[in-house]
Order: C-alpha cells, then structure tokens, then sequence
C-alpha cells in the first residue's frame, strides 16, 4: 500500500524555464515520460481523518484542580510528596476546580468537542475509602454537566496517579486492601456519573507510576521498593483495572466503553524490513509483557515468570480472570521512542541517539513520531489488539511571550503535526483508531517537574492564572475544524 507520508509535485520553483538568463546557453529540457511539454502539477497533500474520528485534549487533576485542601478533599501522596522533598505543590496548580466554567469556554471557542480529564480519588474519598464526600461528588457532577451543556463529550480516567496519602499510609499499591478500596470507588463514580459519562478509563501509565514512585524514588510516594514488591504492585494495580472493567460492565449503562490507558515504550525498526521490525517487536514485548501479557492472555508470559523467579507476583484464585475482561480500546500514551535494529546475530540491538538529535523540553522527549505508529502495529501484532484510542500526544517546550502577547510555539505545532501525520499512517493501513488527544489543553503541574515545564496549548501565567491560547491551540483548532492535518 502507498503510503500517505509519499512526496507528491515538486514546488514551481525547480519546474524549468523556457527563459535563459542572457549570456547563458539553454540546457536540454529533462524528458518527463507522458508530460515532455506540460509543466508539472502540484498535487495538495490530504491527511484526513474518517468522519467520526473524536479530537480531543486531555488533563488530570492533579495537574490543574488545585484546591488540594478545600471542600473535603483528602491529602494524595503528590501533597506530601511535595512538601516532604520541598518540591513545587499542586495546591493551586492551574485553580481549575474554581475556574472549570472558563476552562469549558475555552474548550468551546477552540472548538474541542472531546475532553479527558481525571477524577481525584483523594476528593471523593478522602480517607480512601469509607464515607465519600459530597462536595467533592457535587463538583464532578457539576463539571459533568458544564461539558455536556457545551455539546463537549467527557472520557473520565479515575487513577492519574494522586492514591489518597491515607490508603498509602496504610501499605499504598503493596497491599491488597488498595485495589479493594478503589473496586469500592469505582463503583461508586461509575454509578453516580454513569447516566452521563460513557467513555471510562481506568489506570493511567501503570508503567510509569509503578516504577517511578516505587523503585526508583523520583515520583510520588518516592520509596525504592525490592523487585518482589514492585512485581506485587504491578499486580494489584492490574486488579484495579479489572475491578473497572467490572463496575462499567455492571453499572455503566448502555453503550459505556472502557479501556487502559498504557504507556509502551516504543521501539521504531531503524528500516523497514522483516530483521529489524522482528527486532523491533521482540523489544516490544519485553518491555510490556508483565502488562500485556495478564490484560489480553489472562496470564502472564513464561518469560516474564522466568526472569522475575522468586520475585514473580502472588497471584489468587479469579485474579486473571478479572484482569483480562475484554475492554472495548486500548489507550495509548505516545511521547517518544527508540531506533532498534537486527544484529548480524539475529537480535534486537538499540540503537543510541547522536547529542545532537532534536528533543523537546525534556530529557527523555526525543522527537520521533515514528513511534506513534509503531506502538499501535507493534500491540496488534504481538497481542492482537483491535481499537486503540491515542489518550495523550504532546511535547513541553520553554515558550516564550512575545512583545503583543503572542506565543508562537512552533516547535509544538511541528512535534503534533509531523505526529498526526504518522497516525494517518496507520489509519490508512487499516488500524482502527478512534481518537486523539493532545496533551495538554493547560500548562500545568508537571508532577517533579514541579511548574518548570510547559506541554499545553493554552499559556498559564501562573502569577496571575491568566490563560493565554498558544500558536499551536489556533493550529490545532483548524485541524479539528477541517478533520485533517493542516
């Protein structure tokens, strides 16, 4: 098949001329087959999206609610992460949960008619589980209804990373008391917003939290776990999945759709031939079985098993049957990605990226929107999933306000563009993808990053909170607007 990222024309200004500059003889005209005395045609590149493709950015709320201590809500790990390591505070982030109507308005003039957001467990549940709080229920409902009054669809994720410090406090994701707490809140909001939300998600980037908050230290709740209990924690976050599964199937109503939010990390065949893209994919799976493996086998892998020995998961009877319940999508985290080749040996070697090659405003976001292809084919082929929905795509960059105000982040618009572009890719090949959204409609609280880092398309002054629409929210807005990269 042909693909859409094919050159078409060439530009009018390498077409040749029948004037010759004076004192220069004529060069013979270069014989084009079918065309010898025709200028050639540019050709307009079409990138379109099919008609009911859901365009969308997304948020959590941790991020951009701030009220951290307000109206009931009880204390997550991010607020005492912070305040332990001294770090910036989501106390007032980007004052959304005061500002939400301002937000939606802003969604409407932009013309974004899908918004993800988080629910803040913490907010619900102040202690976790137990009695829920009303205040903090009412402000959802509320925010629930201000969306759909301005004809925006919501796709609610209910864990983006803030567990309430109490449930922490009390083992955290090591026991399994935590799932059980959050099968009682999932319940919960999948029954009270049911009637009204119909696309779920249940976990954010297991693959990030996990690792970052509890063996290497650097993200909330910032401990250095045993690999046995990490393995542990891997396990009981995939029973909060199912236990999501189970609420929406029961309690979601009719047409509810819910899947996994995952964050692979994606290798990218350095070409496109059989060595590499094997190579590619043995790398793939490695680095996802532990996840994939129990979500779409029921089980996990025998490699899996074999590399972690002592230090596998306690697995109890009925635990991979409620973690492997069929979800309706799969929602894919897309930021980065690595070169991977075939050695002359037959296996996956990764391949280093040179100093020079382009990154954004982070260390680990190198710049390669191969990989929002590749992470899509990569988990239907090795797992066979059918419907993927890219949950977030973005890039930070240090923007900066010019002399009227104006924030012309070009390099976020290229990053999104040249993204999209690879997403058609895969639309074209016949993948069935539902959606995107960009991340992030606010500059917000970018978790240790503190407020130092910027991924939206709309400018946060966070002196003021004035929010301020970037070059690339006016660009994003004509693609949405005309179903097709523009």
């Amino acid at each position: 098949m042909k693909t859409t990222e094919q050159s078409f024309g060439t530009p009018e200004s390498t077409v040749p001329s029948d004037r010759v500059p004076a004192g220069r003889a004529a060069t013979p005209a270069l014989a084009l087959p079918g065309a010898r005395s025709q200028r050639l045609k540019r050709r307009p590149r079409h990138y379109s999206f099919p008609k009911d493709f859901a365009w969308g950015v997304a948020t959590a709320a941790a991020q951009i609610e701030g009220a951290a201590f307000e109206d009931g809500k009880g204390e997550s790990i991010w607020d005492r992460f912070a305040q332990v390591r001294h770090l910036d505070a989501p106390t007032i982030a980007c004052d959304h949960y005061h500002r939400y109507r301002d937000d939606i308005a802003l969604l409407g003039q932009l013309g974004i008619s899908n918004y993800r957001f988080s629910l803040a467990w913490p907010r619900i549940f102040p202690a976790g589980d137990g009695a829920p709080n009303a205040q903090g229920l009412d402000f959802y409902d509320r925010l629930i209804d201000a969306l759909l009054g301005a004809r925006i669809t919501p796709w609610v994720t209910l864990y983006h990373w803030d567990l309430p410090q109490a449930l922490e406090d009390r083992g955290g994701w090591r026991v399994r008391a935590v799932p059980e707490a959050y099968a009682q809140y999932a319940r919960l909001v999948v029954q009270k917003f049911g009637d009204r939300v119909k696309n779920w998600m249940s976990l954010n980037e297991i693959l990030r939290f996990v690792p970052a908050g509890y063996a290497y230290g650097y993200d909330a709740p910032g401990v250095k776990e045993p690999a046995a209990v990490v393995n542990q924690i891997y396990h009981h976050t995939l029973l909060a999945h199912g236990y999501t599964v189970e609420a929406v199937r029961e309690l979601g109503g009719r047409g509810a759709r819910v899947g996994l939010v995952h964050n692979p990390s994606t290798p990218v065949p350095v070409t496109e031939t059989e060595a590499d893209i094997a190579a590619a994919r043995a790398e793939y799976i490695a680095g996802t079985e532990q996840l994939m493996g129990p979500l779409y086998s029921g089980a996990y892998t025998p490699a899996f098993l074999a590399a972690a020995a002592a230090d596998a998961p306690h697995v109890e009877r009925g635990d991979l049957e409620l973690i492997s319940q069929k979800t309706d999508f799969l929602g894919l985290n897309i930021y980065s990605g690595q070169f991977v080749r075939s050695t002359p040996a037959g296996r996956a070697e990764r391949v280093m990226l040179p100093a020079q090659y382009p990154k954004a405003d982070m260390p680990w976001l190198s710049i390669t929107p191969q990989a929002i292809y590749w992470a899509i084919r990569h988990a239907h082929e090795a797992y066979g999933v059918e419907t993927f929905c890219i949950t977030e795509n973005g890039a930070a960059y240090p923007d900066c306000v010019g002399p009227q105000g104006e924030i012309d982040d070009l390099g976020r618009r290229e990053y999104v563009r040249n993204h999209l572009i690879s997403l058609h890719r895969a639309i074209e090949e016949g993948f069935d993808v539902r959606g995107y959204f960009l991340w992030s409609l606010l500059d917000n609280y970018e978790w240790a990053e503190g407020y130092a880092k910027r991924f939206g398309i709309v400018y946060v002054d966070y002196k003021t909170l004035k929010r301020t629409p970037k070059l690339s929210a006016d660009w994003y807005s004509k693609v949405i607007q005309s179903n097709c990269v523009l």
